[in-house]
């Protein structure tokens, strides 16, 4: 995966930032500002503008009259490693909620489970701080790494989820796979991925949207919770 330079990811953030969205009262008076921390599936690697995830979610949340800014905080090519070192960063002093899609590059690579766990327990404990609620986006490893990596990579976030108490979702992929596609056989993916078999095109990003939307939803709920209503 490709690595993005600090600089666009800066500029998203500034676009972002200058949104002013309609709020329905199901929700807070002010929008809710969401963090999206991940990688290039969070950056949109590979696809025009407004076609990536952070676009497409943001328009479904608008059409649901969720009252929320999607900030985009992905940087291709990144690990927890990476996302933890950039989280302070990243999360502004305007922050509501934060999206956590990390993990797939350090399958990638076979990163040993025990550290990449221990990023992301440090990525939760600082939102914790911070009285963030979270969404922890899960990965599902391949068989590459034998069995038991991908026993305890799949294990490790439902288990940080139930430790801090955050909301969590099985795999980012799950809206391809309501689909019923065999997520064995590549070819049965195809229509939905990028050529590199590992990016989701533009179709197969809005199924995502729709398998994650009602999840983001529910943090954007508990974010509201927390601050002045109409």
């Amino acid at each position: 995966m490709v690595q993005n330079g600090y600089a666009a990811l800066r500029q998203l953030r500034n676009l972002t930032f200058a949104l002013v969205l309609p709020v329905t009262p199901v929700f807070a008076a002010d929008p809710v500002v969401v963090v999206a921390l991940g990688d290039s599936l969070t950056a949109g690697y590979g696809l025009p503008d407004g076609e990536g995830f952070v676009p497409q979610l943001q328009s479904w949340l608008d059409r649901q009259g969720a009252g929320a800014i999607i900030q985009n905080a992905g940087v291709s090519g990144d690990t927890t490693a990476g996302g933890l070192s950039r989280l302070d960063w990243a999360l502004g002093p305007d922050a509501d909620a934060l999206i956590v899609t990390l993990g797939g590059n350090d399958m990638l690579r076979g990163i040993p489970v025990a550290e990449v766990s221990r990023n992301l327990d440090a990525i939760l404990q600082k939102a914790k701080e911070r009285d963030l609620p979270v969404l922890l986006v899960g990965m599902k490893a391949p068989l590459n790494w034998g069995p038991d990596y991908k026993r305890d990579f799949d294990a490790l976030y439902p288990a940080l989820a139930e430790k801090y108490g955050a909301l969590t979702t099985g795999n980012f992929f799950a809206g391809l796979l309501a689909t019923g596609a065999d997520p064995s056989d590549p070819a049965a993916l195809a229509a939905w991925m990028q050529g590199d078999g590992i990016h989701p095109n533009a179709a197969g990003v809005t199924l995502i949207v729709e398998g994650l939307g009602p999840d983001v939803l529910r943090l954007i709920a508990a974010s509201a919770k927390d601050q002045p209503q109409e």
